[in-house]
């Protein structure tokens, strides 16, 4: 059977890079996806693909719409989605990846450190 996992959340680490090193050496059938995890090619998609903005208010705004658009496709076509909550961060797109997943019936596995267990323990749940 094959999957289709989406890794979300922080971007600082190489947790995506090892969950996927680890699944590639255990021969599973996994696809796996994930946001755009570039700074600047994420700032930068909504004038790539819509053309330039004098303001930075939209700018940022169809930067956004378009990555939600992209995350929602990928979270809705998986079976599984990892979330990673950092301790450096605070990762409110996570948390509302993680809603939108439980919002769709989506199993969802969280990782975080031992510090967040308490105030993401609904997340947890």
């Amino acid at each position: 059977m094959s999957w289709n996992v989406y890794l979300s959340g922080e971007i600082h680490t190489d947790w995506r890079e090892r969950i996927q090193e680890g699944a590639n050496r255990a021969n599973l059938d996994i696809t796996f996806t994930t946001p755009v995890t570039h700074h600047e090619a994420s700032d930068d998609v909504g004038e790539a693909i819509l053309g330039k903005e004098d303001s930075s208010f939209w700018r940022d705004h169809k930067a956004a719409k378009i990555n939600a658009i992209r995350i929602q496709k990928a979270i809705e076509d998986a079976d599984l989605v990892v979330v990673r909550f950092g301790e450096k961060f605070k990762q409110w797109n996570a948390a509302f990846d993680a809603g939108y997943a439980a919002a769709l019936g989506v199993p969802i596995v969280t990782l975080h450190d031992e510090e967040l267990t308490h105030p993401l323990k609904e997340v947890d749940a």
